[in-house]
């Protein structure tokens, strides 16, 4: 059994906060988070990567993310803009050199993983893009 994470813009804090109530569980891909993006990577190491491998900043400065809603059954954190800016901005080379430097990461397999990281990162950035054109901040909805 392991934790899902699913990543999805609101307008505010407080419709994110009833997105939870609105989705079954199994249909946790419905209207409020349409266009959504399901990963098993953590809102923190998201963060973390985008802070210090594009912004350059020290991991031991890389702020916690905000919670928004805690529930015995889930909890709803919002990703800072100080987290989804850079990585909207980031430019290709950026994107590539924060792949290869989180690849080398000792709990990662190593370099041969900065493809799929460069991948996930490109992928992150279209989706970071979608949320900001939709005037949204982006959150991410944790269960086990």
């Amino acid at each position: 059994m392991g934790v899902t994470y699913k990543y999805f813009g609101a307008p505010d804090r407080a419709t994110a906060a009833r997105v939870p109530n609105t989705a079954e569980r199994d249909e946790i891909t419905g209207e409020p988070l349409r266009g959504g993006l399901s990963t098993k990577v953590k809102p923190e190491t998201m963060a973390a990567m985008v802070l210090t491998a594009i912004k350059g900043m020290p991991l031991s400065e890389v702020p916690p993310l905000e919670l928004v809603v805690l529930h015995p059954d889930y909890a709803v954190v919002q990703l800072p803009e100080l987290v989804v800016a850079p990585l909207r901005k980031a430019s290709e080379e950026q994107l590539g050199a924060a792949a290869f430097i989180w690849s080398t990461v000792p709990d990662r397999r190593g370099p041969r993983d900065a493809y799929v990281l460069y991948q996930m990162l490109h992928e992150w950035q279209g989706f970071a893009h979608r949320v900001h054109d939709a005037g949204h901040q982006l959150y991410c909805l944790v269960w086990p």
